[in-house]
């Protein structure tokens, strides 16, 4: 079956997602307030960039292997646009991967065919053809990446996607002095693809990463890796703008930099009310900007940034340190200087995570406000999480008990389509392809707290849609009370974002409205989880207005 939710467009839609046995559960509520698509005025400038799919041999831990890299580097070459700017990315692909690349956080306002995520938007980009991403950057700025979206080839392909601020008009907080990219990642001494390959075949877990990177490089806890050690060298008494992506596959992380206070002013590329912590938490797909500002004089030492992961669930996981440098320049040589290192929370500090999210606030300015939909006409609730399928006969398996482990939402596991959906839609040939009729609220309702055996425990899922930023209005722990939490939701300046952790054993509530036709992927952005089917996608239909109609498809669309 391959499930979508169809919508009308320029609809606000409340979703509220919790993690229990099967999963967690999502509701979604469609509010009553329409809000056209307007005829944007972009004065912008075109930026074009080629990207050259290509194998690269790599060494990281003293192993070398041959990885799947844009234009050879490892993480990816930096996109730098300014809002409002086209995009031209034009892709070649010189491997016998098929290809896709996302644009993750990019609204794509009517421009669903340059989101990315294959067999949902596009048919991939097979060997030795080409594909130009054309999209215009409306109405955001921020941090965000790119990453290919085909199995799990975003392992390798991933890189930085900066939209600075329109001309002249200024960050809403200190102007910083430099700004720096760090992007978490994972480093696997075999190909991630055959380990997807191995685990999908036997119906068990992959194995996990080898090491965690910044920049693509591990850092000194790491076995041979000493020399591949990120290091920011900053200056005394200036303010850093460090923009920090999580592009690890399967691994929430913990970040902190010894010694100093990170300023928090930026989630998924929406400006947030500011406030210090010494740690944070960022789960796969989340982005923060966040302001380093530098002790007045040289301290006489240099400081560790590590980042370790936040683990859930009751299945293996790489339980590993990656460290990067703090430097402080000076004209004057020093030697063995003290190195301080930072005190990350436990593996599994859920109260650290619950009270760092709920410190989250959109801005909520004049400039920046949070249009949070407030009037709620339908009320939608799906369960989300994993659980596991009999074996096929004649067949040994690998996960609990015999059994193949699978994911789902409303106890649907996607199937993947041998054609792009968008396309089948766009052409009224989605016979066979997908069903419009994907359950609205779970077929079978229980105390979702109640763990039953045959149910695998519960975890966080990081979920994240294409096509829309959503409003964080609620969240808890347990199940979720229809009659009492909604008096506790923040209606007012709740943060806004692409990608959410449903928390552990508990619920979170959005709301976004639905002003974008196409076909939009929501899933876990825990590549495991939506390997084993825990994504499903937003069919939002076309207004009645022209310019709230999705665009027609390139020439140069791939073909399946």
């Amino acid at each position: 079956m391959y499930p979508s939710f169809s919508a009308c467009s320029n609809k606000s839609i409340q979703l509220l997602a919790s993690e229990i046995e099967m999963g967690g559960f999502l509701r979604i509520l469609v509010a009553t307030t329409l809000l056209l698509l307007s005829v944007y005025s972009v004065a912008g400038t075109t930026r074009s960039y080629e990207f050259n799919i290509q194998l690269q041999n790599v060494t990281r831990l003293c192993h070398t292997r041959s990885m799947v890299t844009v234009n050879g580097k490892f993480p990816g070459p930096r996109i730098v646009a300014r809002e409002g700017d086209r995009l031209l990315i034009k892709v070649n692909n010189h491997v016998s991967n098929n290809i896709t690349i996302h644009w993750h956080g990019i609204r794509q306002l009517r421009s669903g065919w340059a989101d990315g995520p294959a067999y949902v938007t596009q048919c991939p980009i097979q060997t030795g053809q080409s594909y130009v991403y054309n999209y215009t950057v409306i109405g955001q700025r921020g941090t965000l990446f790119w990453h290919a979206h085909i199995s799990w080839l975003r392992a390798s392909l991933y890189g930085p996607l900066i939209i600075l601020p329109k001309l002249n008009v200024p960050y809403p907080f200190t102007k910083p002095y430099k700004e720096v990219p760090i992007i978490f990642g994972e480093w696997f001494n075999t190909d991630p693809e055959a380990i997807i390959a191995q685990a999908t075949q036997t119906g068990g877990g992959p194995n996990v990463s080898d090491a965690y990177t910044f920049n693509g490089l591990p850092g000194p806890l790491y076995n041979c890796s000493a020399k591949d050690t990120f290091k920011l060298k900053v200056k005394p008494g200036k303010t850093y703008l460090l923009r920090l992506i999580n592009a690890a596959l399967n691994d929430e992380l913990f970040f902190s930099i010894a010694n100093h206070t990170l300023t928090i002013v930026e989630a998924d590329a929406i400006y947030t009310k500011p406030f210090d912590t010494e740690t944070l938490i960022l789960a796969p797909g989340q982005t923060t900007n966040v302001l380093l500002k530098t002790k007045p004089k040289l301290p006489g030492a240099s400081f560790v940034m590590s980042a370790r992961p936040y683990v859930t669930g009751q299945g293996t996981f790489d339980n590993s340190t990656v460290a990067g440098i703090l430097e402080y320049e000076s004209s004057i040589h020093m030697k063995n200087l003290p190195l301080f290192k930072p005190t990350l929370p436990s593996l599994n500090d859920t109260s650290f995570v619950t009270r760092f999210s709920n410190r989250l606030r959109s801005l909520a300015s004049p400039q920046f406000p949070a249009n949070v939909p407030q009037k709620i006409d339908k009320h939608l609730f799906f369960t989300v999480g994993l659980g596991t399928s009999p074996c096929e006969k004649n067949k040994t398996c690998q996960g609990p008990n015999g059994t193949r482990f699978a994911a789902s939402i409303n106890n649907v596991s996607f199937v993947q389509p041998g054609v792009a959906l968008l396309q089948s839609h766009y052409s009224d040939q989605s016979n066979g392809v997908y069903s419009p009729y994907f359950p609205i609220s779970p077929l079978h309702w229980f105390n979702y707290m109640l763990q039953d055996t045959s149910i695998l425990g519960v975890e966080s899922h990081p979920l994240h849609l294409h096509g829309f930023n959503f409003f964080v209005v609620g969240q808890g722990f347990g199940n979720y009370d229809p009659n009492k939490d909604p008096k506790n939701f923040n209606l007012v300046d709740p943060i806004e974002r692409n990608t959410v952790g449903v928390p552990t054993g508990g619920w979170v509530a959005l709301r976004f409205l639905a002003d974008n036709p196409g076909v939009w992927f929501m899933h876990c952005h825990l590549e495991v989880h939506a390997s084993w089917g825990l994504k499903m996608a937003w069919l939002v239909l076309d207004g009645k207005l022209p310019n709230q109609k999705l665009l027609p498809p390139p020439a140069d669309l791939p073909k399946c």
